[in-house]
């Protein structure tokens, strides 16, 4: 960029550019812990105030579960996990006992809500992510026991940026999002919450930009997520070249050919869903066909604020629809993937020291072997209902003996194209024999990060160690992807750099044949490999895997994008 006002660095999500003024999100109310219960804006009565409490939790579970039934993909996702933080049995127990033992409402409130905040902080992974539910949680039954104004986003009156310390998902849900150009925070990581609804809704996005929170209402800032930078009071020159950008970048949309190199070669674009509603949307979006049908479809959104594990005619209707809107294209169906940062009532083990490691994904089976055999039943009946073949596949599968007992399950159900998530090492250091037991393989490349760099994905203070261009991630998306090119089945990517219109030549080049990613990812994806044949795709990624960090592995690909693709794009 041009020179301009002050520049703050942070961690960039997506690669849009946007300028617009500063709008901050209101910060909780500074209500002190010894003030009063409040009931139709007046103190409550003494025997009132246990009910104040309860009817706080209560409403904001309520309205955290409205919220959740508008949202789609993972913004209904995580607020379905935060229903299930703010609708708890413990937190208002806490709470009761605090009362009983003499403790004013709101200091109650608080003690019970932070001795589950000290636990999830430390158990650290991704459970440490939860916290920022946890206080959004708190606060929002704070301000309703206290009679405060609710904490979260302003009303916005006109398109901007908005700037928070931390965007906890209701705050998100309660955006206008016709008028919001862009979201920066101070904390949080390019994988969290936040990053990943950003990525949904298509907003470019900041994490990490130390500062933020100090600019004042209506600053005009440009907030560019490919170059990891917040502008504060932009100059003409650098607002003229925000908006030329996004006129180049506006011709991307107008191809709806095909995914493919520009030789020919084929590469299945594909978007990533979350519920039957987002199908029809991408589908309704995509009449042109311009992607080839849904290469994640994220099965445990019908779960997350579920008390009971919902039966297999709920979860049948749910799928039915979903394969439904994508007619014959490809629909590859993920089953089940809770536990870690995604708890479920019926099923999460509620004792484990390291979710994030522990009983997750497909290995839910092995404590609740029920919960598959309904889905697997169910999406077969969905599959007989529409005439159609889904692809199936389950998260953190590690061993080819747990790819061969899935695939005999799944088999056995009627459902014919059976495959796993490689997110763990050991299944991409072991893909050839994991690829003999299954039909495909699709690389989780947000998880495979996280286990192989042994780095939280939420820790965005550990953003470096998490890039996807990290070589050792690299080495093992490679030899992933070289078992599928010997096997003679597909690989795909569906983890976040999927998106990455340059990570995209990288991918195709090691021997990956579709990738996943949010809808508004397809088209910059689209123009770049249609103006790269494979071969090149093939010198890039030899270029990248030769790097010895991941600055290095994505300058070296860079170096050698065709010229306009580097202009738009690098």
């Amino acid at each position: 960029m041009t020179a301009g006002g002050r520049r703050l660095a942070g961690v960039g999500v997506g690669r849009g550019a946007v300028v617009g003024p500063v709008a901050l999100v209101r910060a909780p109310a500074e209500v002190p812990d010894d003030a009063p219960a409040v009931r139709d804006g007046a103190p409550a009565a003494a025997d009132d105030v246990e009910q104040v409490v309860v009817d706080a939790f209560a409403a904001v579970a309520a309205d955290l579960r409205a919220r959740a039934d508008r949202a789609s993909g993972p913004l209904a996702e995580v607020l379905g996990a935060t229903v299930l933080i703010a609708s708890d049995p413990s937190l208002l127990a806490g709470a009761r006992a605090e009362l009983g033992a003499g403790a004013p409402p709101v200091a109650a409130v608080r003690a019970a809500v932070g001795r589950f905040i000290d636990m999830f902080t430390s158990m650290g992974g991704l459970m440490a992510e939860r916290v920022t539910d946890l206080v959004s949680v708190r606060d929002r039954v704070v301000a309703r026991v206290a009679g405060a104004p609710l904490p979260g986003v302003p009303d916005l009156t006109v398109p901007s940026v908005v700037v928070a310390r931390d965007l906890a998902p209701a705050d998100t849900a309660a955006l206008d999002l016709g008028k919001v150009l862009a979201i920066v925070t101070e904390l949080g990581g390019p994988t969290g919450h936040t990053a990943i609804i950003a990525g949904q809704l298509g907003l470019p996005c900041l994490v990490q930009v130390a500062g933020a929170t100090a600019l004042e209402d209506g600053t005009s800032v440009v907030v560019d997520a490919r170059a990891g930078e917040l502008r504060v009071d932009p100059s003409d020159d650098d607002v003229a070249e925000v908006a030329d950008r996004a006129r180049r970048e506006a011709a991307f949309a107008d191809d709806t050919a095909p995914g493919a190199t520009s030789d020919g070669h084929p590469v299945d674009l594909l978007a990533n869903i979350g519920t039957a509603a987002d199908a029809e949307r991408a589908a309704a979006a995509d009449d042109a066909r311009t992607v080839a049908g849904s290469g994640l479809f994220r099965t445990e959104v019908l779960f997350l604020d579920a008390t009971t594990a919902p039966s297999v005619a709920q979860q049948t209707r749910e799928y039915t629809a979903a394969l439904a809107a994508f007619g014959d294209r490809k629909v590859v169906v993920r089953t089940l993937d809770a536990g870690a940062d995604k708890p479920l009532a019926f099923a999460t083990l509620p004792d484990e020291e390291n979710p994030a490691l522990g009983v997750r994904g497909y290995r839910i089976d092995r404590v609740h072997p029920q919960l598959l055999a309904d889905q697997l039943e169910a999406l077969a009946a969905a599959a007989a209902a529409t005439g159609t073949r889904p692809w199936v596949m389950a998260p953190m599968v590690a061993t080819p003996a747990e790819a061969r007992a899935l695939a005999t399950a799944a088999r056995a159900a009627g459902l014919e194209q059976v495959g796993v998530m490689v997110e763990v090492p050991a299944a991409a250091l072991r893909a050839r024999e994991i690829l003999a037991e299954v039909d495909f393989v699709s690389i989780g490349t947000n998880d495979l990060a996280q286990y192989t760099m042994a780095t939280d994905r939420l820790r965005g203070e550990l953003a470096d160690l998490l890039d996807p261009w990290q070589p050792a991630v690299l080495d093992l998306v490679a030899a992933t992807a070289r078992a599928g090119t010997e096997a003679g089945k597909p690989v795909g990517v569906c983890g976040e750099s999927a998106g990455d219109p340059v990570m995209a030549l990288v991918l195709v080049g090691l021997g990956v044949t579709s990738l996943s990613m949010s809808l508004g990812s397809v088209p910059a994806v689209r123009f770049t490999l249609r103006r790269h044949t494979r071969s090149r795709c093939v010198e890039i990624a030899e270029a990248a895997l030769a790097a010895s960090s991941a600055v290095d592995a994505r300058a070296a690909a860079v170096t050698l994008l065709d010229a306009e693709a580097a202009a738009l794009l690098a």
